[in-house]
């Protein structure tokens, strides 16, 4: 899943294509390098933020993207990162075909019905609070995190079943980074697999995310790695979410993160199978 931010304040490539021709055009080469699909997003939920954008001036962001890319390519596969349900209905009827929702139908109360009507694929993730919030939240023990995200993301399985949304048609997303402090991020990464027990498919996303840059501090001179030197770490933690389970990543380097998912790929169909190493 290639990111493709048509936004100018995005942590990761603000302003890098918030120019609708700049992000088709990158959405393309997405493409060209392999990306299965694009994951077009207009509004940032970055740490810290507290303005939400409206969902006309989201829709004007991304619309014009979606409407180019699939002229270009109609086969494309788009999903739209959004919480806002009045988005995720103009942006499915414009031909996306999966609603990425951070918030996990938590933001916006009529997502699951929009959803259910829409008959789209849905990804569900894991957010602990809002963004403006994640700064003030009092630290999980390691030994706690896996155990929350687990028992919040079946809370809102259950919760888009119940709203009509069927099982084959979701997907589950640990929210590496959303409402997560740094080093909570590795706990759930080493427990990640224990996800598979809620019988759905599972997104991960790792690409550049603070976590990775803090830990290469000492690398730095005791700062975080910009982001433009967080490629190799994303790399290694995409490998890792690969073989702790995940059945997508969502990566903002295409063709890196496709030669290394090959990799994962091939050491576990070489793994020995056990009944207990099975994915449900």
């Amino acid at each position: 899943m290639g990111v493709l931010n048509v936004t100018p304040d995005s942590f990761s490539d603000g302003g890098l294509h918030h120019d609708a021709n700049d992000a088709i055009e990158h959405g393309l080469r997405m493409l060209d390098e392999g990306a299965d699909i694009l994951d077009i997003g207009g509004e940032s939920t970055r740490p810290g933020q507290q303005q939400e954008l409206s969902a006309v001036a989201e829709q004007d962001r991304v619309l014009p993207v979606i409407a180019a890319i699939l002229k270009a390519r109609p086969d494309a596969v788009i999903s739209i990162d959004t919480y806002k349900a009045a988005t995720a209905r103009v942006a499915v009827e414009a031909g996306a075909e999966i609603v990425n929702d951070v918030s996990g139908f938590l933001w916006d109360g009529k997502m699951g019905a929009t959803c259910a009507a829409l008959s789209c694929g849905v990804a569900l993730m894991h957010t602990r609070g809002k963004p403006d919030e994640w700064k003030a939240q009092p630290q999980l023990a390691a030994d706690a995190v896996l155990p929350l995200v687990k028992c919040e993301l079946s809370e809102r399985l259950h919760a888009a079943l119940a709203a009509g949304v069927t099982r084959e048609r979701i997907v589950l997303d640990p929210g590496y980074g959303f409402g997560k402090r740094f080093d909570e991020n590795y706990a759930l990464l080493a427990r990640q697999a224990e996800l598979r027990e809620l019988g759905q498919p599972l997104l991960a996303g790792v690409s550049r995310k603070s976590f990775l840059a803090r830990t290469l501090r000492t690398l730095y001179a005791g700062s975080d790695a910009p982001m433009h030197d967080r490629l190799y770490s994303t790399l290694s933690a995409t490998v890792a979410a690969i073989l702790a389970g995940a059945d997508l990543v969502r990566v903002h380097d295409v063709r890196p993160a496709l030669e290394a998912a090959r990799i994962a790929d091939a050491v576990l169909a070489s793994a020995p199978s056990s009944p207990d190493s099975e994915a449900p």
